[in-house]
């Protein structure tokens, strides 16, 4: 009787001598170079567009390192052909003068408490709604998102004259209040969405072993939003710092922060460019600090939403 014999199918992904898969197959110069075609025009698109982000701010730079009279003669763009013009006098004339470093100063007591505020009271408020089931929860979370096409405009006289009778008009704590209670349904809306998505079991299992909903909140749901935190902690650190009218309405000239501030001094010296620009890098070396220190984080609240 013929027998017969059966081989196993050879896998050809796998070099029979060496027994690891060949080395994929390189691209042909021809394909690369149409493909690098292709996205030239966008390329070329988003380079026009950082050109035009750009310019300007590198503009503001040196002006801020030039003297006035300099920049009264000539443009900018002169001092890249000569640096002798860049000079740090126009910083050390801003930093002497107190009205400038007050304001400063104000404007942390004014961001940090109003950010810190919004963080806090909207991520409580959000896990209460996301996983706490209270009487009118859904319409109450309704109202919190229509809050979100309010205008601040709005709300500037009606609070003027409620902060006068209380007597906090013109003081910082009048400020904080205001920004806290206009950040806060973004920041219910951006956190109670996040929070949703925490899977239940964490937090049964969390009040399975006896913890009470602070402990829960502290414990497990801090932890897993952070970077939505985060990210709202930037946006509200950056609507707060780089205020203006709310600072013009809510605020006295002692209490003013540097926005305010920058726009007295425009305003007395006329249209100065010495004061303009290094003012304007002054209001922007913390954000920047702030933004580039919670990056890694703000990076994973974007994308966060998208992830299934």
């Amino acid at each position: 009787m013929a027998t017969t014999t059966t081989t196993a199918p050879v896998d050809e992904t796998v070099d029979p001598q060496r027994g690891a898969p060949p080395a994929p197959a390189r691209t042909p110069l021809g394909t690369r170079l149409a493909r690098a075609a292709a996205k030239g025009p966008l390329h070329l698109f988003l380079l026009a567009v950082a050109l035009l982000w750009l310019v300007p701010a590198l503009g503001l730079l040196i002006s801020s390192f030039r003297s006035a009279s300099d920049n009264a003669a000539s443009g900018w763009w002169s001092a890249l052909t000569r640096p002798s013009e860049l000079t740090l006098e126009s910083y050390r004339s801003l930093l002497d003068n107190s009205t400038i470093t007050d304001s400063f100063w104000n404007t942390v007591f004014i961001t940090v408490p109003s950010t810190l505020g919004v963080v806090l009271i909207g991520a409580l408020a959000a896990y209460a709604f996301a996983w706490i089931n209270f009487p009118g929860r859904d319409w109450i979370f309704i109202g919190v998102v229509a809050l979100l096409v309010v205008p601040v405009q709005v709300a500037l006289i009606p609070v003027a004259k409620l902060y006068g009778e209380i007597g906090i008009f013109g003081d910082i704590i009048g400020v904080v209040l205001f920004h806290i209670a206009f950040g806060l349904p973004f920041a219910i809306f951006l956190l109670r969405n996040f929070f949703a998505g925490i899977p239940r079991e964490l937090l049964e299992a969390a009040r399975i072993d006896g913890a009470s909903e602070l402990r829960v909140f502290f414990r497990v749901v801090l932890p897993i939003g952070l970077p939505a935190i985060a990210s709202l902690s930037i946006f509200q650190f950056l609507w707060v710092w780089n205020d203006l009218l709310i600072a013009l309405v809510f605020t006295t000239a002692d209490q003013a922060p540097l926005t305010k501030a920058i726009q007295n001094q425009t305003r007395q010296f006329g249209g100065n460019i010495d004061v303009i620009a290094p003012g304007a890098f002054l209001s922007l070396i913390v954000p920047l600090v702030v933004f580039f220190a919670f990056q890694r984080y703000f990076v994973q609240g974007i994308l966060a939403g998208s992830e299934k």
